[in-house]
């Protein structure tokens, strides 16, 4: 693919003015080879083949920064879900693997590696309930593992046993990180209709479809989305719309070139670009203020939903002209401690959690990053994971939900997490209980849309 002086100085243009950089590579890396009888002997066949592909990754995205003055802020490995991997060996606790995978992300240099995960959409094996008992554990020994579990899917209902048994696992893992306000939370995600190719943490894992190993790119720019909308002042939606795929189209393009050029140097495949507006706690970087650009007083008045819909529809359809790879969860992402709009809004009453689940239905995943108060019960939390997976399930889309509950805080506290995971104010839940029903546990069945063969 060429690109055009022209292009290339837009780009520098983008990155310069607006914050565009590049969110992520993300090598993804089958680890099914490595699986045998002997943990020990797999664990040493993991460490070989990590090694093996990914040992020069911090140094070739080094190298891109530099060439193409391109920023690349993570550089990240997603891996086989683990309870796939780890299964044969017949080990009644995963957490070793974990500390496997934390000591080769420290090594590498890699700021996170994804694929302490699990596939349970329609039931769960026993290296399923291993790996999901071990999770609390897994994320207090270690800083740069993320875990990940589906739950469900169009296709095969919900899983309310593991949902049940997640709402128990989250606040286990933020009990046991009590000291961080339960930071274990914040690389803990549960999905609905998980993506196989996403390059973004906390969900990142290389899927069972997947090939030996691929390069994807997650691609952020809300800066620049922003000034597209700033520039369209007053026009009509219509118009607006336009001007905001046109801009994605462009990023879209300086993604490819990135990826592209480091998967050729990385030798392995091109996987997918990810092109979804993933915001930072730093001012100008922020999917709430392209909201109140759009018109809106703050992200959560009346009309929300609608101009998020808007944004992630344009920001796709200029996304898929520029490349033929565009995959993961691409769209707009709503975190609330990694967006200071976001924030903003959450302290001026202007956002709650039920509106978010509301914008939920049209944006890229779900509720992410949503602090909420320690003494939350379980069950409740697993009704709010419940209520998340149906809309990804009825709408046929990716949902999920990363949420922390912060010990010894209550409505209206501050937690800071630090880095790109920020800091938010502990929002509200609805205090009445749905224990009963979350204990019945079972299977939602797949709605009568998903019967498509």
């Amino acid at each position: 693919m060429m690109f055009s002086p022209i292009e290339v100085q837009e780009t520098v243009n983008m990155f310069m003015r607006y914050k565009l950089d590049i969110r992520a590579i993300t090598m993804g890396i089958s680890l099914r080879d490595c699986a045998c009888a002997s943990g020990k002997e797999s664990r040493q066949r993991i460490r070989d083949k990590i090694r093996r592909y990914a040992g020069t990754l911090v140094e070739t995205g080094r190298q891109i920064e530099t060439e193409f003055g391109v920023p690349i802020i993570n550089k990240r490995i997603a891996v086989t879900p683990i309870s796939l991997v780890a299964e044969p060996s017949g080990e009644r606790n995963y957490t070793e693997w974990a500390v496997t995978l934390d000591e080769l992300a420290k090594e590498l240099n890699v700021d996170f590696i994804g694929g302490f995960s699990a596939l349970v959409q329609k039931g769960s094996t026993s290296g399923d309930k291993t790996l999901i008992e071990s999770i609390p554990e897994a994320l207090t020994v270690t800083d740069r593992v993320c875990s990940s579990i589906n739950l469900g899917t169009t296709k095969s209902g919900i899983n309310m046993d593991a949902v049940r048994d997640m709402g128990r696992i989250i606040q286990a893992t933020a009990r046991n990180t009590a000291d961080k306000d339960g930071l274990g939370c914040a690389k803990l995600v549960v999905f609905c209709n998980a993506p196989e190719d996403n390059p973004f943490m906390a969900g990142a894992f290389h899927g069972p479809g997947e090939g030996e190993a691929v390069l994807s790119v997650g691609v952020s720019g809300p800066g620049v989305i922003k000034a597209a909308c700033e520039e369209y002042k007053g026009a009509p939606l219509d118009v607006l719309a336009d001007g905001i795929k046109k801009t994605a189209f462009k990023i879209t393009r300086m993604g490819q070139l990135v990826g592209t050029e480091a998967a050729k140097r990385l030798g392995v495949s091109f996987g997918i670009l990810d092109l979804s507006l993933a915001p930072t706690p730093a001012v100008g970087d922020s999917v709430a203020r392209i909201l109140e650009e759009m018109g809106l007083e703050a992200a959560g008045a009346p009309g929300s939903t609608a101009a998020l819909a808007m944004l992630t529809d344009m920001v796709k359809k200029g996304g898929v002209m520029a490349s033929t790879a565009i995959g993961g969860l691409s769209g707009a992402f709503i975190p609330v401690s990694e967006d200071e709009g976001m924030i903003a809004a959450v302290q001026s009453g202007a956002i709650t959690l039920e509106k978010l689940e509301a914008m939920t239905c049209v944006c890229s995943v779900g509720l992410d990053m949503i602090a909420v108060p320690g003494d939350t019960p379980e069950s409740t939390i697993s009704g709010i994971i419940a209520d998340e997976m149906a809309i990804g399930m009825v709408n046929n889309k990716t949902t999920a939900v990363r949420i922390i509950p912060v010990p010894g805080k209550s409505v209206g506290d501050w937690v800071e997490f630090g880095g790109l995971l920020g800091g938010a104010p502990v929002m509200a839940v609805n205090s009445f209980s749905c224990a009963d029903f979350i204990a019945r546990g079972g299977r939602i069945p797949a709605p009568i849309h998903s019967f498509r063969n």
